[in-house]
């Protein structure tokens, strides 16, 4: 399966009529990790498997984010699908994937804003099936109007996360800590599936980029031999000691 954020990102570029001028954006960046070349992450990235399968639903300009980690979802794991949201029309290709019968579909989503009877707090998979989690890629604000706008994911158990860690992730700092970037929320859905080694790659690739990312914005050194690169280089076949 080809990279689903890359595609998705090539797509909405075809599609622009003017640059895409979000922060940073003038800056050269590595085409495959979107990171400045002199700290480029494309030597670390991970190979693991898991069962579990991600359906990112993404708004309009998130996949041209340098930021974005719905990209290290991809990278990560192989059965990553990602589609553009928009309110007014869905992506055939989005309801071939959750009609599939070998997935069990769950909404990634807090269940203080659903009905009761559609929250779920566990991952449970009938036999013979896989679990596809749905992750809404966009801002808070972005993601609540994605959920109450797209009715085609009405039918859907939501899955509601209670982590107990507040958020790490310091790039696109939300107001409040509890709030999760993409790849934190699928870490926290793989380890409910039981994915438990995909669920810490994930995690530990999340800390490469982020020190990368930063070190990048402020001309930092990296050490490839500190704390976070140790804890991913295990699942890495390029990794330099």
């Amino acid at each position: 399966m080809s990279h689903a954020v890359f595609r998705l990102r090539t797509e909405r570029l075809a599609r622009a009529v003017r640059p895409f001028l979000n922060r940073g954006s003038r800056a050269e960046r590595c085409p495959n990790c979107r990171v400045i070349p002199e700290y480029c992450l494309c030597a670390w990235r991970p190979e693991v498997h898991a069962r579990s399968a991600m359906c990112l639903l993404m708004h309009d300009v998130e996949p041209m984010k340098p930021s974005n980690t719905g990209w290290l979802i991809a990278d990560v794991i192989h059965d990553t699908t990602a589609f553009a949201w928009s309110r007014t029309e869905v992506d055939p290709g989005l309801l071939t994937v959750l009609a599939d019968p070998q997935w069990q579909p769950y909404i990634v989503f807090p269940g203080e804003f659903v009905t009761p009877e559609r929250v779920v707090s566990e991952v449970r998979v009938e036999e013979g099936k896989r679990p596809l989690f749905i992750l809404l890629d966009g801002t808070w604000s972005e993601a609540r109007k994605m959920f109450r706008k797209s009715p085609y994911l009405e039918h859907l158990p939501v899955l509601s996360l209670a982590p107990e860690q507040l958020s790490r992730y310091k790039l696109r700092r939300s107001r409040r800590d509890d709030h999760f970037c993409t790849a934190e929320v699928a870490a926290l859905c793989l380890e409910l599936a039981d994915d438990l080694a995909a669920s810490e790659v994930l995690d530990a690739y999340l800390d490469v980029f982020s020190t990368h990312y930063l070190a990048a914005k402020f001309q930092l050194p990296l050490d490839p031999t500190d704390n976070v690169h140790t804890r991913l280089a295990p699942f890495v076949p390029t990794a330099k000691p």
